[in-house]
């Protein structure tokens, strides 16, 4: 499974997890995603093969109904939350285990294609 780490995201996790073998990266480290409205993001991510990370459920939530109404493929999105992972600097290391251990347990290309899920799903 490949990764993109919405803009709320360290770019930090993502070079951790690249050390760590996976295919992520953060909004913050290219330039043409940056500031992209959330349309036009989940639309790229269907051509990049990946599955978006992100706290923005409100948002991504309207995009899966789109594309479920619309019968358009996607690679998935994964939610975070303030409350069960919450972000800071402090907490780098968190996400990146958190990651880590879910790419371990899905990583096929396209685990996550047409479906979201939550993160954490085990307790932390």
């Amino acid at each position: 499974m490949r990764l993109l780490l919405d803009e709320h995201y360290a770019k930090a996790i993502a070079e951790q997890l690249r050390t760590l073998g996976h295919d992520v990266v953060a909004v913050t480290e290219r330039p043409d995603l940056i500031a992209l409205n959330d349309a036009d993001l989940f639309a790229l991510m269907v051509v990049e093969r990946r599955t978006i990370v992100t706290q923005n459920w409100a948002d991504f939530q309207r995009e899966l109904r789109t594309a479920e109404a619309s019968g358009t493929s996607h690679y998935g999105v994964l939610f975070t939350s303030r409350k069960r992972l919450p972000r800071s600097a402090n907490t780098i290391g968190l996400f990146v285990g958190v990651l880590d251990e879910f790419l371990l347990r899905h990583s096929a290309d396209g685990a996550l294609a047409g479906t979201f899920h939550w993160l954490p799903d085990r307790a932390i």
